[in-house]
């Protein structure tokens, strides 16, 4: 039980790091812009009348 534990704990203090590490690299703007793609599903680099189109559709579909 004892090897189970620490295989569990290692596990989640790599991921804790990992967790860290990515965050503090999608803080930098100009990195984030290249590494995530939130912008385009929220609808932030659409002009408003575009994605107001867009919910209209969908709203009537």
């Amino acid at each position: 039980m004892k090897r189970i534990e620490r295989i569990l704990f290692k596990l989640i203090v790599i991921q804790l790091v990992c967790l860290i590490i990515s965050q503090y690299i999608l803080s930098f703007p100009n990195l984030s812009v290249y590494l995530t793609k939130i912008e385009l599903y929220e609808g932030v680099t659409q002009k408003a009348k575009d994605v107001t189109r867009e919910v209209y559709n969908h709203i009537g579909k």
